[in-house]
């Protein structure tokens, strides 16, 4: 039974016979799922053959929608001639078929959302080392938090849609962006601006420092808060929340006796640049205050930023000691 050849069954009439016609298909399906299954796993795993890869292909293909190219999950809609796609784009085509233009009508195509139940597939990260293997209708949530999943470029000045690993996103950022690139656990971070009242472009800077074996994004910009314009500077880390956590950094800023400080713990870059922004997660510095700082006839911003990266560490005790690179 070539399982690329499956058609659903027609059932516009949900009588008791009609239920278990389609039981009965899902049950004669269900094997036949299974060995797909083992075959993607296959395919995933060190060592998978081609054969392998071509029937987890196979599987894909025919729970994928024509219209949207998305993993189908119920209901599942089809036509009169079999002819299925997802319940999200069955409103979008006005009950028309994308396929042969037959009406649609309300046919739910039960045998293929049965083969979907029992199949257990990897995350579609395998290829990047995830291990996990899920139901189908449990792998969309897990891909969606999984640890392995591609990051987004951090480069906040346009919508660059790259995304990778970290260590193809540093290489990224510094060949594709000309990010500047620093090594080590201090900064000392200078930013000048002629006009200070333009900020309706939001000016913007971004550094990446390498330390403890990890790379940080530093961020420096300018925006309106509601009526005021003010500037702004927050870490960001490369990698996940959970390993965000064990670092902090300080953030300092002052001129004429004045000083401000901000202590926190750097972000992921699994949030966006905006989505931590728009959170105030960082030091905030009002126009006035900026210009004060900046010193002579305040026409002209210059400010200084000096900071500091450090790993929290644990004592046998429990507490927490900074770990300060040299």
């Amino acid at each position: 039974m070539d399982v690329d050849s499956v058609e659903c069954l027609s059932l516009p009439d949900w009588g008791v016979g009609a239920m278990d016609a389609a039981d009965d298909v899902g049950l004669a399906l269900h094997a036949h799922g299974a060995l797909l299954a083992a075959a993607r796993a296959a395919a995933c795993s060190k060592g998978g053959g081609g054969g392998g890869a071509a029937a987890g292909s196979g599987v894909h293909e025919l729970l994928e929608c024509p219209v949207c190219t998305n993993s189908m999950y119920p209901p599942i809609h089809q036509c009169q001639n079999g002819h299925t796609l997802c319940s999200t784009c069955k409103a979008r085509v006005h009950n028309r078929c994308p396929t042969c233009r037959q009406e649609l009508g309300d046919i739910r195509c039960l045998a293929l959302e049965k083969v979907a139940e029992s199949l257990e597939l990897p995350c579609k990260y395998c290829s990047l080392g995830c291990p996990e293997i899920f139901p189908y209708y449990s792998k969309i949530k897990h891909e969606a938090q999984c640890m392995f999943r591609p990051y987004n470029c951090p480069y906040a000045g346009s919508e660059c849609a790259v995304v990778g690993d970290i260590p193809y996103l540093v290489a990224h950022l510094r060949d594709d962006h000309k990010v500047d690139m620093h090594s080590g656990c201090t900064f000392n971070h200078r930013y000048v601006k002629s006009n200070p009242r333009e900020v309706e472009n939001a000016t913007w800077m971004l550094t990446v420092f390498h330390c403890f074996g990890q790379y940080f994004c530093l961020h420096f910009e300018a925006f309106q808060l509601g009526m005021a314009p003010v500037y702004m500077a927050f870490l960001r880390f490369m990698g996940d929340e959970n390993e965000a956590r064990n670092y902090s950094y300080s953030l300092e800023v002052g001129a004429n006796g004045r000083k401000m400080v901000w202590e926190g713990t750097p972000r992921s870059v699994r949030d966006s640049h905006r989505k931590v922004r728009d959170s105030h997660d960082g030091l905030i510095i009002q126009r006035n205050m900026a210009l004060f700082f900046s010193g002579g006839d305040r026409k002209e911003l210059k400010l200084r930023i000096t900071g500091r990266i450090w790993k929290e560490q644990q004592t046998p005790d429990g507490a927490c000691i900074p770990n300060l690179c040299s």
